[in-house]
């Protein structure tokens, strides 16, 4: 019961607040961007006068079908799915400090710890919903643009990525938590984000994204190519524990530290 009330209360700031409609129309710029590569690669008139699009669209292996298409929305999860979830359990557990109630939260009648899970039940349901409103959009441009090769085999095995891509993507949010606990605020989780991203991009640029975290879920979604091949169980295992580790942290810190 402490839980349920903890996470009711997390669900009506949420509720009164209009950044969960920021994150919802900043995820949805994935699949009307996809829309657009689309477009533009099913006409050659506009993927002679889009060039730079065009080329992007290329050198991310994209065609004009089913399969392609949810797969941009995956690789967008893999990659950009980090900073709109990073930026969601930023705000989640950064707000009160910001706000300055971090005190009347810690007076309501739950256990610290609750509190926390509360926060982080509500940071899983949140992105899961993003990552499903965007699929969604998707599946409603891809009917519009009637794109072809649609299949129930092609679909599940695209759906199973997808899914799987947000789950990694999710997990990997935890240590954000941490940071915007011990920084007591915005900054310093989204400062970490922005270090998490950069060094995401040089490891996997020089060949051991594999057992970078912030790297895997990118990786996953078929972003890096070839390099989706060469994930194996370390891969997952160090994204586990160090989603695992961020969640503890969080807890521990909560804890023991000094609120006023």
């Amino acid at each position: 019961m402490a839980l349920l009330k903890a996470f009711q209360v997390e669900c009506l700031k949420i509720r009164h607040s209009k950044t969960i409609w920021v994150t919802f129309i900043a995820f949805a710029l994935a699949p009307v961007m996809g829309g657009i590569f689309m477009v533009i690669l099913n006409n050659p008139e506009l993927s002679a006068q889009s060039s730079a699009l065009s080329t992007k669209a290329r050198m991310m292996s994209v065609t004009v079908s089913w399969s392609s298409y949810i797969g941009v929305l995956s690789q967008a999860v893999g990659v950009g799915g980090v900073i709109i979830f990073g930026f969601v359990i930023s705000w989640l557990f950064g707000r009160e400090y910001s706000d300055g109630t971090v005190k009347d939260l810690l007076a309501m009648p739950v256990s610290r710890a609750k509190i926390l899970q509360a926060k982080f039940i509500v940071y899983f349901f949140w992105c899961l919903a993003l990552a499903i409103s965007n699929l969604l959009l998707g599946l409603i441009i891809g009917l519009l643009l009637g794109l072809p090769g649609f299949s129930q085999s092609i679909l599940t095995n695209e759906l199973y990525i997808y899914f799987v891509t947000t789950l990694l993507t999710i997990l990997i949010g935890t240590p954000v938590a941490f940071f915007a606990l011990i920084g007591k605020g915005y900054l310093a989780p989204l400062g970490f984000l922005v270090l998490s991203i950069v060094f995401a991009q040089i490891i996997a640029a020089i060949g051991f994204g594999i057992y970078f975290p912030w790297a895997v879920p990118g990786i996953y979604s078929g972003s890096g190519g070839a390099y989706k091949d060469a994930l194996n169980f370390m891969s997952y295992f160090i994204l586990v524990m160090t989603s695992f580790a961020g969640y503890f942290m969080s807890i521990i810190w909560w804890h023991i530290s000094d609120q006023t």
